[in-house]
């Protein structure tokens, strides 16, 4: 079982640092399947906008977070796009994929929604995975993967090196 964890520091940077590791094996003709964010050219890592995922390799684009109204500042993820994008992922065919990508092992995952069974069924076709994971996911991963998980740094060559060689 290869898998491996990407978490960072800053607010932000691992969904680009997945996003980016995405982009690059994609350029190299690798076959991914999973998700990442979609990264706008304004991010502001300290403000809430709306959120969307792209399904890999070039499928639909889900606006993931929820419209709550004029004057709130909280994001709030939209259950049914998440469960669209989960549905989008596991409906693709499985065969001759090379890496599965999660950006984020969230809430949903951590209570046994969301990706997890993707993961699962990845990781039991021997399809190494990438995931992103925020802080407090973290022990809903880690209870998830039993220990098995590799700790990735927050550093792209090193993401990519991980990647390239768990698929070689």
């Amino acid at each position: 079982m290869k898998i491996a964890v990407v978490r960072a520091k800053e607010r932000g940077e691992t969904d680009r640092l997945i996003s980016e590791t995405a982009a690059f094996l994609l350029a190299q003709g690798v076959n991914l399947a999973g998700i990442v964010k979609v990264l706008g050219e304004d991010d502001d890592a300290n403000q809430c906008r709306e959120m969307a995922v792209q399904v890999l390799p070039d499928g639909a684009v889900i606006a993931i977070t929820q419209d709550l109204g004029e004057g709130s500042d909280a994001c709030k993820l939209d259950p049914g796009a998440i469960a669209q994008a989960v549905a989008e992922v596991e409906r693709q065919p499985i065969e001759n994929v090379q890496l599965f990508i999660l950006n984020k092992f969230g809430p949903q995952e951590a209570d046994g929604r969301g990706f997890r069974d993707a993961i699962a069924t990845a990781l039991a076709a021997g399809i190494p995975v990438l995931v992103g994971v925020g802080g407090s996911s973290r022990a809903g991963f880690d209870a998830f993967v039993d220990g098995l998980a590799e700790t990735l740094p927050s550093d792209a060559g090193a993401i990519r090196d991980w990647c390239l060689k768990a698929m070689a």
